[in-house]
């Protein structure tokens, strides 16, 4: 009896890279995923790169293999990565303790995290149609916004 296969979670236009135990909190490192959630890949590094937080270098490092698996795994094109989801979740927690006054001590909490981010590739015909026809329900919106009812 062999174990069960575990379905593919990713579809077939998307890559994945994970970091595991970044010596960061994860409210820290949460910040720096918001930056750079739904921007292109493109973006995201020139966000990564000019920021001054000290995670940001690491989390750079891990949306570049994330291009790369797209690249080179699922020969995907890289022009049209965009960072589809980047989630944050809490690794472990090294404990340490300080010495206090009068005997006492006091803990000291230095947090890990863990980081899965993932790309897909963005979809050109899909996104183009769908502006169009947002364009024409808007125009017709548009065009009877001018009217007023007069009232007697």
């Amino acid at each position: 009896m062999s174990k069960k296969s575990i379905p593919r979670r990713l579809a077939d236009n998307e890559a994945i890279a994970k970091a595991i135990n970044l010596r960061v909190s994860p409210r820290k490192l949460g910040l720096i995923a918001g930056l750079i959630r739904g921007k292109t890949c493109e973006q995201a590094l020139a966000d990564l790169q000019f920021s001054r937080r000290r995670i940001a270098h690491d989390v750079k490092k891990v949306l570049q293999s994330a291009i790369a698996n797209a690249e080179n795994n699922h020969q995907l094109d890289v022009d049209k990565l965009f960072v589809a989801e980047v989630s944050v979740g809490r690794g472990l927690v090294m404990r340490r303790w300080h010495a206090r006054g009068r005997g006492r001590s006091a803990g000291i909490e230095k947090p890990f995290s863990n980081l899965r981010l993932i790309v897909r590739e963005r979809e050109a015909k899909a996104r183009t149609e769908g502006k169009a026809k947002a364009k024409d329900e808007t125009a017709g919106k548009r065009a009877g916004a001018g009217k007023r009812k007069e009232r007697s």
